[in-house]
């Protein structure tokens, strides 16, 4: 469980962002209040969990939000509640706006996929949309933390709970596609991950995952030193240091590293430069960053509750103020932050297909979407 201990000023100095204190303090000065005799924004006493039993059904509760029971070794840090179940269905749309409306970029031949795997499913819409479009596939397991899955879905899903951290449980060769999307956090051994994937994973069969990088970029200088989105990924990077579930997956290339180190081959690497927010002037780029843009507002404080206030002990007052600050900026067009999504996916050789001694072959396709 994670510490709620909140940081010093010296220590988030030394961690290389800015202190909580600070967006509360600049909030109130863009709003001309002086607070320095205001009691009311003093720091609460901060909440602890109640005593759970060891169902999946015992949510622990968090400033208001609800998340996973005891599952494993997990400890994801997104919610479980109505609220961001609902903004799981917008975030699923934009991450197929990002891949042109396709639901995976592996090389699936539909007539030899007949079992698939969803790791950390959410709410399980990316496997129904799956089978919707693999009818003939026997079967499509979602698995997730968190029983948050509808009832009424193809004849060919079904979800489990389950904690990837683990040791995976299916039989050798199970799959013939494994589907991990937007685990950073999530993940304590991104290398024991693939294995799993690769020893469950059919000979011939593909293995995909999709996640970001922690910090916002700009070509043009226009996120400065010091502004919201400039300290966005220090603070989640932090947060997933203390968590031991790094957040800088595109940074320290742990999907690559990961796949090759497992032993697939054919591996393929797929950068997509999506904007936060709409100030790109291509329509694509564009509708890719309204999208996303909106995912992220559709519960902003569900995405930032678990980190900075239960792993880094910020109060909520001062995430407000930074999530204030942060929306302010990605909305301003004058701006031109963005993201890298990192698409790789990899195949299981057949038998007898490589040397033990061999490196598999990587291709590196950059897509260059903002000039």
């Amino acid at each position: 469980m994670a510490s709620s201990a909140p940081f010093t000023v010296e220590q988030a100095t030394a961690a290389g962002f800015l202190p909580a204190s600070h967006w509360q303090k600049q909030a109130l000065e863009d709003e001309g209040i002086d607070n320095s005799n205001d009691e009311e924004l003093t720091r609460p006493a901060r909440l602890g969990t109640a005593s759970l039993t060891p169902t999946v059904y015992d949510y622990r509760a968090y400033y208001g939000r609800t998340y996973h029971g005891e599952v494993g070794n997990a400890e994801a840090w997104e919610p479980n509640d109505k609220q961001h179940v609902e903004a799981m269905e917008i975030f699923h749309h934009a991450m197929m706006v990002q891949l042109d409306g396709k639901l995976y970029l592996s090389p699936l031949d539909k007539k030899k996929v007949r079992r698939v795997l969803d790791v950390g499913t959410g709410n399980g819409m990316w496997a129904i949309d799956f089978a919707d479009q693999f009818p003939d596939a026997e079967e499509i397991i979602g698995t997730d933390v968190s029983p948050i899955q509808p009832d009424w879905v193809p004849p060919n899903v079904k979800f489990e709970i389950d904690d990837c951290n683990l040791e995976w449980t299916w039989e050798p060769n199970s799959f013939d596609f494994t589907h991990m999307r937007m685990l950073s956090g999530v993940i304590d051994d991104w290398n024991k991950l693939f294995r799993n994937a690769y020893r469950c994973c059919k000979p011939g069969g593909w293995v995909e995952s999709m996640g970001t990088n922690a910090e916002f970029l700009s070509d043009n200088g226009s996120i400065k030193p010091g502004s919201a989105l400039h300290q966005w990924g220090k603070v989640f990077k932090e947060g997933g240091r203390k968590l031991g579930r790094p957040f800088s997956i595109y940074e320290d290339d742990l999907q690559r590293k990961g796949m090759e180190a497992a032993g697939f081959v054919d591996i393929q690497i797929k950068d997509i430069q999506c904007p936060m927010g709409v100030w790109h002037p291509d329509p694509k780029a564009h509708e890719r960053g309204l999208w996303y843009k909106m995912a992220i507002e559709e519960d902003l404080e569900g995405y930032l509750n678990y980190i900075f206030h239960v792993v880094l002990g910020w109060i909520p007052e001062e995430t407000k103020a930074f999530a204030t600050q942060a929306k302010k900026e990605w909305n301003n067009p004058d701006i031109h932050g963005y993201f890298i999504l990192r698409v790789v996916y990899g195949r299981k050789p057949e038998p007898g297909e490589r040397k033990s001694a061999e490196r598999p072959r990587t291709k590196i396709q950059i897509s260059d979407l903002l000039s």
